[in-house]
């Protein structure tokens, strides 16, 4: 090939025409394609030929396109050298970087290509190994993982990406039908427009590509011998966060406000983004997060359990020896917020549940695992309630899960307080023991008001709770707003607090109220003068050493 051709051919589209349809077009005459996933292969290299252009192919992607009597151009001899390393070196040559990344518009680039008689490559197709895929399956070793990172695709990917104002970059199936339109309609030509939308998908993929690898090495470092106990609680020197837009919101938080939903490329575990909408309006902004907390709450309890949440916080919460007796006792802690709530169930809802849910005022959500037939068209009778699944809430929460908070510029990033108190964890600082059941009553609470916003104060009986104080600057408020709310309930139950009682005055308002047995988590210099004040009352109080802080 002389100069002259090679400038020809990087030439062509710059003397537009008024009946061009779109700006700066460019031909495509020979694309290079080299595929992981083949869905939808053999159709688009057939639409290509169709449009006259040349396909250059490598190992498996040749032998499919070859199978199905597409013609093509084995790369090496297209590069004049061999596949080698069993085939990790075959794309990386300089007759294939160099047909990708010259410039078009560049003289001195034509001349220097045709001086070495190499050929332009005017598109590039190409998806990468399935690196997450392979992560994510048990069976996978080290060595299966490791050869499932992709070299060659990404240098292409972004050598034509770079390139865009000559090369375009196909990097999906979900691209082909589209591109194979613009170049059947522009005469084997594509826009300037196309090529960079092309190419900002391409920059996306391999961007998250390049994440994902470093995540796999980041969390093979976090659990090995090598790393700190900062790092193995998520306090690595750089966090890399992938989301993926799933859908744009009505609105956000209020009407005037613009929001999409993403869902993240980083978390494990159940997530609202896989949970089935069975029914009612698309989920709005607030719900997704008023969903999330009561997703986060479900996940903690094993028995029969349901919870009642109004602004990501429970007004009501029990477990029960059925599903229907736990949402009959967690409706009845505060039935007037209960109205616009959020409902959270962690088992298949039957239709005794649902017959109760139906008669519940209004609800603006429903999340359980699954439904029985019958629950689910009874519920479905109100056309304007969600109704959720999500069977992943049956298998609770992972261990060694992170989350963060975003920030005004920043982000806050930890692991979960997963950590779990059991009787063995407590420790009785009061002249009065507390019994089994005072005990078994308190882990609950305990359970509960790790889901509560500070200040937190959950009053239980049994295992369900009869008054919730939350979100309050002083303590003692929320312990006045828990007491108001349970009333005389308060007689023999139980209170968790999720910090220490900086004063006696938290803890002496529910103890003349009734209260009989404090679960907190100690640590306050006046601890003494607390004690004393639950001796002088006569109840219980045991410390867990921890405290479980909701802000």
């Amino acid at each position: 090939m002389d100069s002259s051709t090679v400038s020809q051919i990087g030439n062509q589209s710059d003397s537009k025409t008024a009946a061009d349809k779109f700006e700066g077009l460019r031909p495509i005459r020979r694309a290079i394609i080299s595929v992981s996933d083949k869905a939808g292969l053999v159709a688009f290299a057939r639409g290509l030929v169709e449009c006259g252009v040349e396909i250059i192919s490598t190992g498996g992607t040749m032998a499919a396109l070859k199978k199905a009597g597409v013609q093509v151009v084995p790369v090496s001899s297209f590069t004049g050298s061999p596949e080698i390393l069993d085939g990790r070196v075959k794309t990386l040559h300089p007759r294939i970087h160099a047909g990708i990344l010259f410039r078009r518009d560049m003289q001195e680039h034509c001349d220097e290509m045709a001086s070495h008689e190499f050929k332009p490559i005017d598109m590039v197709v190409v998806n990468l190994y399935p690196f997450e895929q392979t992560v994510a399956n048990p069976d996978s070793t080290e060595a299966d993982i490791v050869e499932n990172i992709d070299i060659g695709g990404p240098s292409m990917i972004r050598a034509g990406s770079k390139n865009f104002d000559g090369v375009a970059v196909v990097t999906a199936a979900g691209q082909y039908e589209e591109t194979l339109k613009e170049l059947k309609a522009q005469d084997g030509a594509l826009s300037l427009a196309t090529r960079k939308n092309l190419a900002s998908a391409a920059f996306a993929l391999t961007g998250a590509y390049d994440t994902a690898i470093n995540d796999y090495f980041s969390k093979q470092m976090a659990s090995g011998s090598q790393a700190t106990a900062g790092e193995q609680e998520g306090d690595s020197p750089e966090l890399v966060l992938r989301f993926q837009k799933k859908s744009v919101l009505r609105y956000g938080e209020n009407p005037h406000q613009v929001a999409s939903v993403y869902s993240g490329q980083n978390s494990s575990g159940p997530t609202l983004l896989d949970a089935e909408i069975l029914g009612g309006k698309e989920l709005s902004f607030n719900n997704y997060a008023d969903l999330d907390s009561c997703l986060e709450m479900l996940l903690d309890f094993s028995e029969p359990f349901a919870c009642v949440l109004k602004h990501a916080n429970p007004c009501g919460a029990a477990e029960g020896a059925t599903l229907a007796g736990a949402y009959e006792k967690a409706l009845e802690c505060d039935p007037l917020s209960a109205f616009g709530s959020i409902i959270g169930l962690n088992r298949r809802v039957d239709l005794a549940t649902a017959e109760l849910l139906r008669e519940t005022q209004f609800v603006e959500c429903i999340l359980a695992p699954s439904y029985d037939d019958d629950a689910l068209a009874l519920l479905l009778k109100k056309k304007n309630r969600r109704i959720l699944a999500l069977p992943a809430i049956e298998q609770g929460r992972p261990d060694g899960e992170l989350y963060g908070k975003f920030l005004r510029g920043g982000l806050l990033w930890q692991s979960a307080d997963d950590k779990i108190i059991s009787a063995g964890d407590l420790k009785v600082v009061t002249k009065v023991s507390p019994t089994d059941e005072q005990i078994k009553a308190m882990l609950f609470a305990w359970k509960v008001v790790k889901h509560t916003k500070s200040n937190a104060i959950v009053i239980a009986k049994k295992t369900a709770t009869v008054g919730i104080g939350m979100g309050q600057t002083s303590r003692v408020d929320s312990s006045f707003m828990a007491v108001k709310r349970a009333g005389a309930r308060t007689d023999g139950a139980v209170l968790a607090s999720d910090a220490f009682f900086p004063m006696p005055d938290g803890l002496e308002m529910p103890a003349e109220a009734g209260v009989k047995a404090f679960i907190q988590p100690g640590g306050s210099k006046k601890d003494p003068d607390v004690i004393a004040a639950a001796d002088a009352a006569k109840v219980a109080m045991v410390f867990t050493g921890t405290r479980c802080f909701w802000h």
